[in-house]
This record gives structure tokens, sequence and C-alpha cells, in this order.
């Protein structure tokens, strides 16, 4: 078939660009599995970490891999002082995406023999960014507010480590929890634009490092990450319960995007915004509601009536934010922490990438025209 006959499916929409055992999603029913387990069943009785490994490595950890893994991540947390001391010159006014993209890309410096074919590189490299985003998203937060960066806590597991470099407290063991369990949620999401830019990226045989960067640049867009800090936006701006129905009113009159809503896979409620909705009954149970989350109740009863039978329900960025938000993790972190958890699936994909790899290369379909002669700049 020539290229001419070839449809164009804009954004490639619904076009398979690999095959994948990594993580499946059914938009339908509402299904998501990472290695054929449900992910309300690793959400309620796995971590992380051992989501982490499943992911990467194909399969669940026995007692004794899980305990080395977590021990490898546990120390190797600390970042070069020399990185360090470059993200200090970072400016204040810098976007913390832009500041992790860099700082993983330079990362890369200090491991960059691209040794692909070692099974130890790739162990080593897949324990460097999985200790280290978290410790340069941390950083990078106090640093922009001139304060020196947190030490990591080896007494500390991973989710409460991070919450403790970033507020300097030491954090309750629920929210610690309701943490690990938001980057569980997170870690994975079949091929959207970043994890499609980390496989693109590996396909070049360059260092995951440089995988890493890729994707954390292509998720810093505002059409892919960043919805859940939009949320609170809305919530904040809608201000009261009376006013959901008028706000929205307005917005299905101008066809407005409703932040939080709607999915180009899911036509049923988001698993994962379930299962965040639930987390954040947890937390304001023990410390506190806020009007958001009434709000927050008022908006999904209001958009389901109106555009339910279109599909439109809510999705993972509706109720993140207001967990972010409950945790004190400012409102631009929440896509760097939504890089934090999905650098896990990133890593899948890349491993899975050099497995049977083959450089992307698709064809386009030519529009413009043809033998045209060449101007002189004199006649022009």
């Amino acid at each position: 078939m020539s290229v001419a006959c070839v449809e164009f499916k804009p954004g490639l929409e619904g076009v398979p660009a690999t095959q994948s055992s990594i993580s499946y999603v059914d938009g339908q029913k509402g299904i998501l599995e990472y290695r054929g387990i449900n992910i309300e069943e690793l959400a309620k009785k796995s971590s992380f970490l051992e989501t982490s490994y499943l992911l990467i490595w194909g399969r669940l950890p026995d007692k004794e891999e899980l305990e080395s893994f977590e021990d490898e991540i546990l120390h190797n947390r600390r970042i070069k002082y020399r990185i360090r001391d470059m993200m200090k010159c970072f400016p204040e006014t810098g976007h913390p995406m832009d500041a992790l993209q860099t700082s993983a890309a330079a990362l890369g410096l200090f491991y960059s023999r691209r040794a692909l074919d070692s099974q130890e590189y790739i162990r080593i490299a897949v324990v460097k960014l999985l200790a280290n985003i978290p410790t340069m998203v941390a950083a990078f937060e106090l640093m922009r507010k001139g304060n020196d960066p947190i030490k990591p806590r080896d007494d500390l597991d991973y989710a409460a480590n991070f919450l403790y470099m970033l507020n300097e407290r030491e954090p309750d063991p629920l929210a610690a929890k309701v943490f690990d369990v938001c980057l569980t949620l997170h870690a994975e999401h079949t091929i959207n634009a970043s994890t499609f830019s980390a496989m693109v990226t590996a396909s070049t045989l360059t260092d995951p490092y440089g995988v890493i960067a890729s994707a954390v640049g292509t998720l810093a867009g505002p059409l892919h990450g960043g919805a859940n800090e939009d949320v609170i936006s809305m919530l904040s701006k809608i201000g009261t319960v009376e006013n959901v129905r008028p706000y929205l009113e307005k917005c299905f009159e101008t066809k407005a995007k409703i932040m939080g809503f709607g999915h180009r896979v899911y036509k049923v409620k988001d698993p994962r915004a379930t299962i965040l909705q639930r987390l954040v009954v947890e937390l304001f149970e023990k410390f506190g509601y806020d009007k958001y989350y009434e709000i927050a109740l008022e908006i999904e009863k209001v958009v389901e009536e109106k555009l339910g039978h279109k599909g439109v329900y809510p999705n993972v960025d509706f109720y993140s934010g207001l967990v972010y938000r409950k945790l004190g993790i400012p409102s631009d972190l929440f896509t760097p922490v939504f890089a934090i958890a999905r650098v896990a699936g990133w890593l899948a994909h890349w491993k899975e990438q050099l497995e049977a790899n083959r450089i992307f290369r698709p064809t386009q379909i030519y529009s413009g025209e043809h033998n045209i002669n060449y101007t002189p700049i004199h006649e022009r």
C-alpha cells in the first residue's frame, strides 16, 4: 500500500505503537491492570516500590528480592553535590518540571556508560532514577525558597521520606500511606504521550537518564501533566457549592473544558479516581474537611447529570489535587510528583523496548507543493 493511501490519524489516535505486557486498560469497563493485577488490589495490598519492581521486572518480588531492592533505593537517595550546586543556580522563578528535567539529564553525566547489554548497569540505572528523582524535586522546592535541601532519612520509607524532605517534618503514618498509594496509582498507564516519548528516545539506545529527561519534558506540557493543578484552580474560582451549577452551565454553553473530567480511553469513571476519592475521605476524616471537597462532589454530580451519557466522568486528576493539597504539597509540584511515580512506568517501557528494539521511524503524508522554482533573493 502506498503512503498516499494510508489513513492519517491526528495524534496517532488508536494506532498501535508497540506490543506490551506492562499494563492494560479497558475504558468501557473502567479496568486498569499492571502486569495483569488489578489496580484496586495493588492499591490495597502493595507498596509503590513493590509495584515498581513488578512493572520493571515483570513479576512480584519475593521477600528477599523486595528487601534488597528497597535497601538499594534507601542507600542511593542522596544526590551528587555537584548536581545540588547546579540546582542552586536555577532561577527561583523556574518551574519545578524544568528543574527536574535538567537535573535528571545531568544525573546521566555521572553514569553515562550506556552499557545497555549489562543487567547490572540496567539495575543501577533503575535504582538511581527511582531513588534520586524524589530527592531532586524536594531539593528544588526548598532551594527556590532560599533554603538548603533536607538530607534523606534512612529510617523513613520511600513515601514518608519524600514528604519529610519536602515539609521538613516527619509525616503522619496515614499521610505517608496515602501518598504511597497515590504513587502506585500514577506509576503506569499504557502508551500516553510521555511514555511514547520515552520509548522513542529509548529506541535510539541512548542512556536511561536521557530517556527519563525526555519523558519529563513531555509530561511538562499542559495537555498532558498539570490538570490536577488546574482542578484546584477551578475549585478556588468556584468558591462555594452554590456557585457550582452556574459555573458549569456557563462551561456547557461555551463548550469550555471542565478540568479533571473526560479521558481519551475511559468512558466511565476512572478507577484511579474512585480510589483517590476514598483517600480524600480518609485524609479529611483525620485532618479535617475543607470546602473544596464539597464543591468537588457537587461538580461530579452536575457533570454526570449533564454529560454522563457522553461518557464524561472524573479522571485521575480530579481528586488527586485534593489529596496532594491536604498533604502540604504546593500546586506547582503536582506534576513533578506525578513524574516521581511515573518514572517506574517509563523505566518499565525503556527496559521492554531494549528487549526487542527497533528505532522508531514513522512516515508522513506530504501535503505540500511540488516543482516550485527557486526565486533569487533580489527578486523576492
